[in-house]
């Protein structure tokens, strides 16, 4: 398949003005929302093949996510697409001022393998409903759930409008040589460097969701109940390949003891067990090495069991870490959960603060000055106070990274305008104007200047 040639088509129909138009936008939108309904069996059992993801997690963490979306852009596309009136200033008086929000044109989004359907599909229908065309390029590591979004979209959509290619690195790299009006990406760091450049040659303007090492700090004050059970759902879900997830946990060392023993007892109350049908599979054999060479068999509380021919991982508590353990020196990604200990909470802070910004923060805790000194002290994505991972499911919240862990974010209206360009109008009287800023020029006029600014 020859990329350019998709991309001058796409081109030719963004200039047609079409896809500006709502009653078009709703249109496929719509239909999206039903082939994908149509075709949730197909969904199910490509994602299944690849790391064994059951269909609830598939339902509740994927599909859900996408159908949400688009009925929000279904619902508010109508306001979001309406000018926004601003006030005007004194100097351009008699006039009005609006802000239009218009499509950037052909767009390109990169999506990632953890999540397939959730981190490609999503961001393609935040691009649809601002009014772009798009090239889809899921990852080719969740080879099956590729190949299920391409043959349900490239059999109902016209590519001029939406394409998805499927491939690997070779074809990606084809892709990211042309020029796009804007890229949407996520995944790793590394990977988005190499996205990040390739933009650049084109002056592309990019948002890049990538990853990091998000920590759970648990304090003295925090329900240790409700804190672990909320940290094994959010860590262990997905086998803890989710961008998310909580990476390490910094827990008080007054409360250490009991809050692991509220872990272990929530772990095994969730039967993380091979045969689990909500348990996931690693996604190849490469990430299954990486990850066992992480576990430090001495440093084991709990867990620590691998099958390599289930690509099983057991949820794993790994103590007594120090930060310059193996563990600690790079994003997880997986069902590997060290914890570290503090005495100092704002001691713990500035040991954050001195790494690179991560995508999510957690705190439990019920002390009103720690939920403050969280908010200010550290800089990361988004989080939460007393939960994980669920500030990605509020279509209010922007969702995206920060420094290493991201530029831009989306989800609900900031998707809108992820792939929109705020235009900027002044519309002028015609009447009424003084000529006080035409020559030729006076101490006089120089002096109402001076006042009107």
């Amino acid at each position: 398949m020859n990329f350019q040639d998709i991309l001058t088509e796409q081109r030719t129909f963004f200039n047609s003005q079409k896809t500006k138009n709502l009653k078009f936008r709703k249109m496929y939108l719509e239909k999206l929302k039903e082939v994908l309904l149509k075709n949730e069996d197909l969904l199910y059992s490509a994602i299944y093949l690849d790391f064994g993801k059951s269909k609830f997690d598939t339902l509740t963490t994927e599909i859900s996510f996408v159908i949400k979306d688009i009925d929000y852009y279904l619902k508010n596309m109508n306001f979001l697409e309406k000018p926004k009136r601003v006030r005007t200033n004194l100097a351009n008086q008699l006039g009005s001022s609006k802000i239009h929000p218009e499509p950037l044109g052909c767009t390109l989004v990169i999506g990632a393998w953890n999540y397939p359907y959730q981190l490609s599909l999503s961001p393609m229908v935040a691009a649809l409903a601002a009014g772009n065309t798009c090239i889809l390029k899921p990852s080719e590591v969740a080879e099956n759930s590729m190949k299920a979004m391409a043959k349900i979209i490239n059999e109902n959509f016209p590519k001029e409008y939406l394409y998805v290619a499927e491939g690997g690195v070779e074809e990606i790299t084809e892709i990211l040589k042309l020029k796009f009006d804007k890229i949407f990406f996520t995944g790793s760091p590394k990977v988005g460097q190499i996205v990040y450049e390739a933009a650049a040659k084109h002056l592309t303007p990019v948002t890049l969701e990538l990853g990091g090492k998000s920590p759970a700090i648990v304090t003295s004050s925090a329900n240790f109940e409700v804190a672990a059970k909320r940290i094994v759902w959010g860590k262990f879900v997905n086998a803890g390949q989710t961008c998310v997830a909580p990476d390490y946990i910094l827990v008080d060392e007054k409360v250490k003891d009991s809050f692991m023993d509220s872990l272990k007892s929530y772990i095994q109350k969730f039967n993380y067990q091979p045969d689990s049908e909500h348990y996931t599979r690693i996604i190849n054999d490469r990430n299954f090495n990486r990850l066992t060479k992480l576990i430090d068999e001495e440093k084991v509380f709990f867990g620590g069991k691998t099958d390599p021919s289930k690509r099983y991982i057991e949820p794993t508590i790994l103590q007594n870490i120090t930060w310059n353990d193996a563990v600690m020196k790079e994003e997880i990604f997986g069902p590997i959960l060290p914890v570290l200990t503090f005495k100092n909470f704002n001691e713990a802070l500035l040991q954050i603060a001195a790494y690179e910004k991560p995508l999510s923060a957690y705190l439990f805790t019920d002390n009103s000055e720690e939920k403050e000194n969280f908010i200010s002290k550290i800089s990361f994505g988004g989080g939460c106070i007393n939960d994980v991972v669920m500030h990605l499911s509020n279509d209010y919240l922007p969702f995206g990274g920060v420094g290493n862990s991201g530029i831009g974010h989306y989800h609900g209206k900031y998707g809108f305008e992820a792939f929109s360009h705020q235009k900027a109008i002044l519309d002028r009287a015609t009447w009424g104007e003084p000529d006080l800023k035409y020559p030729p020029y006076t101490e006089k006029k120089l002096n109402w200047i001076k006042k009107l600014l």
